[in-house]
């Protein structure tokens, strides 16, 4: 039996799953550690792997977020799945972590993702494009867009001027937090495997937001 491994730092803590590909006998094993350093990650993995009564030998294929999100999460995890697979017995994937996100909502067509950047600043994901941008530009994007979905994390749920834009396009709001990281598998169809990731980072220079 084989297993992808999914690895996200980009948020709170380090969330690691398994996923077996063997359709006949489908194992899920999923560690969520919102306090956890990067240095927990392999132990994380060991875990896991215990209690899938499977090795290190079985994982052929490894999906991490890449941004954007939290710097020295992004740094630990990159590396750390580079390191799973620089001796070449399995693939690297990474993926956007707004990319990964979107995988949650039931259809691609009319959903999009937001979750918060910084106070008034936020990373939304919208029609394959990703921004970072204002409240006021988030609510317009999302009003001449149509959205029927939206996957939020807890800032964005909470914050008003976007609860009332969710209540006047009737979307369905899909909490970042409320689906297995295997929801993102469906990505190994689309994204190019590289042994180098570099993280992402989408907020424009001092410069281009001055200018």
């Amino acid at each position: 039996m084989t297993f992808d491994l999914f690895v996200d730092t980009s948020r709170k803590g380090i969330s690691i799953a398994l996923q077996s590909t063997d359709s006949a006998e489908q194992r899920y094993l999923e560690s969520i550690d919102e306090a956890a350093r990067g240095e927990t990650a392999s132990a994380m993995l060991d875990a896991l792997l215990e209690k899938a009564n499977a090795t290190l030998d079985q994982v052929t294929r490894v999906m991490v977020t890449v941004g954007p999100g939290s710097f020295s999460g992004l740094r630990t995890g990159v590396a750390f799945c580079e390191g799973l697979c620089f001796s070449g017995k399995r693939k690297l994937y990474g993926v956007s972590t707004l990319q990964a996100l979107a995988c949650f909502a039931e259809s691609s067509q009319n959903a999009a993702v937001v979750i918060r950047a910084r106070k008034g600043y936020w990373y939304l994901r919208l029609n394959d494009k990703e921004s970072f941008i204002e409240t006021e530009q988030v609510i317009a994007a999302l009003k001449s867009s149509g959205v029927k979905q939206l996957v939020i994390d807890e800032n964005a749920a909470a914050d008003e001027s976007l609860q009332a834009v969710v209540k006047e396009l009737g979307a369905t709001t899909i909490p970042d937090k409320s689906r297995p990281l295997s929801d993102w598998g469906k990505l190994f169809e689309s994204v190019t495997p590289s042994l180098m990731q570099e993280a992402n980072y989408i907020q424009p220079s001092y410069f281009e937001k001055l200018h």
